[in-house]
């Protein structure tokens, strides 16, 4: 294995929390969550742009983490989970509160994976397929978080 496929593996898994024998993506989720909060500490439009930056970057550290291991969308990638995490908390504020109901959604819609996070991850081929359907979870818990907040307001 040459250097680009073992540092795009280092990567894609998290530095190596994706071969954690117990809960590995809910691991790179928390992963997520730490980098959440430091976002949480910018504006929403340098947050917005990094983001984009860290879905496109794990799109490509995916494919060749795929590519490398020989396996479609194999189980040691937590990036998708990083970028997944941070879409959920974008433009939200970082409190326990939000912080918690935020990574339980996400992982909840991560795993159950209902409408159209389940056909994005079996119809979107490579690093993309990967990626996205933890995306499409992040922005679902993103919006059923708004929900909640709006709620709670009103209460």
């Amino acid at each position: 294995m040459n250097l680009k496929a073992k540092t795009a593996l280092l990567i894609a898994t998290g530095f190596r929390v994706g071969h954690m024998p117990f809960a590995p993506g809910t691991i790179g989720s928390l992963e997520g969550l730490v980098l959440c909060y430091l976002l949480a500490r910018m504006s929403v439009a340098s947050a917005v742009v990094i983001i984009i930056g860290v879905i496109l970057f794990a799109i490509w550290v995916s494919h060749e983490a795929e590519k490398a291991l020989g396996a479609k969308d194999p189980g040691c990638v937590v990036i998708d989970e990083v970028a997944g995490m941070m879409v959920t908390m974008m433009g939200l504020p970082f409190t326990p509160l939000t912080a918690a109901a935020g990574f339980s959604l996400f992982r909840v819609l991560d795993i159950v994976k209902p409408p159209p996070i389940r056909q994005i991850q079996d119809s979107v081929p490579g690093g993309a397929g990967i990626v996205l359907d933890d995306v499409a979870a992040g922005v679902m818990a993103n919006l059923l978080l708004r929900l909640l907040l709006s709620i709670t307001e009103m209460a």
